[in-house]
């Protein structure tokens, strides 16, 4: 197969004429299309309308236990909702806490939290001269935020197909006692698709730190996010907390999930889960700052979802609008960039993104050729510590928003864009 790198320089100059014609003709439509995040797409948010209905009268309001929920109290959350949680995050629901809609407020809670006042009575990390976060790459732009805008110093450790480099990750932790936390999205990351092996969750639970107070920000966004409905094609994933317990190392992880991408993203509910230790200091810290979180949320949660089953069911249903989406993607990669070169892409089972990975040194130019043309996508550099990847080449393409119709318009787009920035940079 002959590539762009392989074609002679006056075969690529013909070749880049034709994709600046194409890429005219497709500034010229007028376009307005976004694959920038990944949100959910409108038919997704139609399907949690019916849990509005949930809760409407005075009765409605009192939780299995009585508790009248348009009133202040009740800071961990009512307890079926716990246990509504508990089948997310796998954990026992009495080392759950309920929060609000957001389980990134969680994470940014819970890293300022160790910042002021430390946690299990070692020394607050403020008061270090600076400590350190390991953040898998690509990688997430929120958690890469939060971490930046507390000054702490981010050092990126490579993704495989297993999870992070476990033989770096293990290397940095032992050697430096700076080092305090690492972000994890364990299954089907964003924007990669990857589910950490076994292997790789037990070395994470066992390895030795040179830091007591090390912890594992296990953001399990994507708990129940299959795109296929058979239990073959579907990742699993093992417990963190249990391979901590087992390693001897029970209060090493802070497990996150939420109900965003399950209903409604602006009024979903969150959980933060972690050793019975860890929880009660969570609590202490936490009664501070507010008297409970939204339980009149969390009821309509847990009589729209019910349990694990209900839960299933429901992602079934999102599974059968984003299955479509995610396969033209991956079929307009396959068909339009095959015999391009220097191009390679994910093809998840699960989560919100796509992971492509354009030729180097082509990222920023290939969104800022789509947005000239019409489509936004995430920033390049966004997957990365500082907005800076080493090579420009990645880019999380967020197939969930458009309709599919569009979608297909926004990727032959992008197809366009990276063949001519590709013809560009070989040319010079």
């Amino acid at each position: 197969m002959t590539t762009y790198a392989d074609l002679p320089g006056d075969e690529l100059g013909s070749l880049k004429a034709e994709l600046e014609a194409q890429y005219a003709e497709i500034k010229a439509r007028g376009l307005a299309l976004n694959m920038a995040r990944g949100k959910p797409g409108a038919d997704q948010l139609d399907l949690s309308m019916p849990m509005l209905a949930t809760v409407t009268t005075a009765e409605d309001c009192r939780a299995e236990d009585g508790t009248d929920c348009r009133n202040y109290g009740v800071l961990d959350g009512l307890p079926e909702a716990k246990r509504f949680m508990a089948c997310m995050v796998e954990e026992d629901p009495a080392n759950i806490v309920v929060g609000g809609n957001s389980s990134l407020s969680l994470m940014y809670e819970a890293v300022a939290r160790c910042l002021d006042f430390g946690t299990l009575g070692s020394k607050p990390w403020s008061q270090y001269d600076g400590i350190k976060w390991l953040c898998p790459v690509p990688g997430y732009d929120r958690h890469f935020g939060i971490t930046e805008a507390f000054g702490i110093e981010m050092i990126p450790v490579a993704m495989t197909a297993d999870g992070p480099d476990m033989d770096e990750v293990e290397r940095l932790v032992a050697g430096d006692a700076s080092v305090k936390g690492i972000w994890c999205v364990p299954k089907y990351s964003n924007p990669g698709g990857v589910t950490y092996s076994d292997d790789v969750v037990r070395r994470l639970a066992a390895m030795e730190c040179a830091a007591d107070d090390f912890r594992i920000f296990w953001d399990n966004a994507y708990c129940v996010h299959h795109l296929y409905d058979d239990a073959a094609d579907q990742d699993q994933l093992l417990d963190i907390g249990a391979a901590c317990r087992e390693a001897g190392n029970p209060h090493r992880y802070f497990k996150f999930a939420s109900t965003s991408k399950v209903t409604h993203p602006g009024s979903g509910i969150s959980a933060i889960a972690a050793s019975p230790d860890n929880v009660a200091e969570i609590k202490k810290r936490m009664g501070v700052g507010t008297i409970g979180y939204d339980k009149l949320n969390q009821l309509r949660h847990v009589r729209f979802l019910k349990d694990a089953d209900g839960l299933a069911a429901h992602m079934a249903k999102h599974a059968a609008i984003l299955r479509p989406k995610f396969e033209l993607v991956v079929s307009k990669l396959e068909e339009g960039l095959a015999e391009v070169g220097g191009c390679s892409w994910s093809s998840p089972r699960g989560g919100y993104f796509v992971s492509f990975d354009a030729p180097e040194g082509t990222a920023k130019r290939i969104v800022g050729l789509a947005k000239e043309a019409g489509v936004t996508m995430t920033g390049a550099g966004a997957t990365y510590p500082y907005k800076q990847d080493p090579r420009d080449s990645n880019i999380r393409i967020a197939p969930t928003l458009p309709p599919l119709a569009e979608l297909d318009a926004a990727m032959d787009v992008f197809v366009c864009c990276v063949k001519l920035a590709y013809a560009e940079k070989l040319l010079g």
